[in-house]
């Protein structure tokens, strides 16, 4: 029996969503495959609700969330701006905890890789794995396959401080792409070639698409489900509980840095009613937001964590979301309009996610920090149940990685432990 070790470390419930896809399919091709998982915060209870196989050791295993939810000003999230990362007192503590959680994830991954002889070792965005692992090549007991759908980083200001973290971030991506021998057996993005941005990684670095062409496999993109099961949008909408009514669904994904925006939506509502009487709004927090947290009007339903939210965007006249890659990867393929916010100096929704969406026509763009209730109303009455005509998208990305990684294991396949 192959035996795989799946570590989703990303944060984000997308992430989580996106590697069951995957192992689902690789099941598909290699039927008595065994896969185990070490799963980081949130992520745990979606993989477990799945069915899946959690090992003892994904309880210390974590995506550093509480410690990036800190640095978080309001709707301002930027890792690598000094004026977050050296404030004095709680925020040298929540660093010295962000490397104590990593060091964690390391300690975890050792401990699980000698007990167990795994055939291949698949981590989502765990860069950290990568980092120990071409540190200490001995340390990769089976081919190692790593899962991005972002090549390099942005400076969002023009801080000297922040451009030079940046500079030795992707010092660090040049590397992982072009090093010989290669830190990683495979790595997969998800998007297409045209998602890497055609610029150098920074000064005498080398071009991110150069390097992307020989470092990476373009899978396309993964969407958790078929688009035609959605078409008949008035049988999933009675299936759901909604009528008729025109429906605003509102989302932020997995952290509770989105908070803000759900209560700007919310203070929007008055003023969408005065103009819509039957309009619906619905609040989704996640599992990081207590509903009873936020402070929003009469009339507005607030909800926690939704399972298969998906369905509840190709239901809606509207969504209004955070810039998170899944969801609105999930709304352009269901061609539903949506309004997104980038959080603020946020490189990969700010740059990736909002290029991405350009590129395709999807969606439109707004900006936390110049939206009032009264403009964000404005915007949702001007879209709400438009036809739109994004052109239609690759969502094989599961299957082609599952594929790719079938390849890795299949010379091992039936030595594991």
């Amino acid at each position: 029996m192959p035996h795989v070790l799946f570590i989703s470390g990303a944060i984000g419930l997308g992430h989580a969503t996106r590697d069951l896809a995957i192992a689902r399919a690789l099941r598909a091709l290699v039927p008595d495959v065994r896969v185990d998982w070490l799963a980081a915060d949130a992520a745990r209870d979606v993989i477990r609700d799945a069915g899946e196989t959690l090992l003892p050791e994904a309880a210390r295993y974590t995506s550093g969330m509480g410690a990036v939810e800190f640095s978080a000003d309001g709707f301002v999230l930027n890792l690598a701006n000094p004026r977050h990362l050296l404030r004095i007192g709680p925020g040298l503590h929540q660093m010295l905890r962000f490397k104590r959680d990593l060091e964690a994830n390391v300690s975890a991954f050792k401990d699980v890789t000698r007990r167990t002889a795994f055939d291949l070792i698949v981590g989502d965005e765990t860069y950290e794995l990568a980092y120990v692992l071409a540190r200490n090549p001995a340390l990769r007991t089976a081919p190692f396959a790593l899962i991005v759908d972002f090549v390099g980083v942005e400076a969002m200001t023009r801080n000297p401080i922040e451009r030079a973290i940046v500079h030795v971030a992707n010092r660090g991506w040049a590397a992982l792409l072009t090093r010989v021998p290669p830190v990683c057996d495979l790595i997969l993005f998800v998007g297409e070639e045209a998602d890497v941005p055609d610029t150098p990684f920074g000064f005498r670095l080398p071009n991110r698409r150069e390097s992307a062409r020989r470092g990476v496999e373009f899978l396309g993109y993964i969407c958790p489900f078929d688009v035609a099961a959605y078409a008949d949008k008035a049988a999933v909408r009675a299936r759901l509980g909604y009528g008729e009514e025109p429906l605003v669904v509102c989302s932020v994904g997995g952290t509770a840095v989105g908070a803000a925006l759900l209560e700007l939506c919310g203070s929007a509502f008055p003023l969408l009613r005065e103009r819509s009487p039957t309009l619906r709004m619905v609040l989704v927090c996640g599992p990081r937001i207590s509903p009873a947290s936020l402070d929003v009007p009469p009339g507005v339903e607030v909800r926690g964590y939704v399972d298969r939210l998906y369905e509840h965007l190709a239901v809606s006249d509207l969504a209004v979301v955070q810039a998170g890659g899944t969801t609105t990867l999930e709304l352009t393929a269901l061609r539903r309009p949506f309004l997104y916010f980038p959080l603020e100096e946020h490189f990969e929704q700010q740059v990736h996610v909002a290029g991405r969406l350009a590129r395709h026509g999807a969606g439109v763009r707004m900006r936390y920090s110049e939206t009032t209730p009264a403009s964000l109303a404005a915007a949702i009455l001007a879209n709400l149940g438009q036809d739109v005509s994004y052109p239609p998208i690759q969502t094989g990305g599961a299957q082609r990685a599952a594929e790719l990684l079938a390849r890795r294991l299949a010379p091992r396949a039936g030595g594991a432990s």
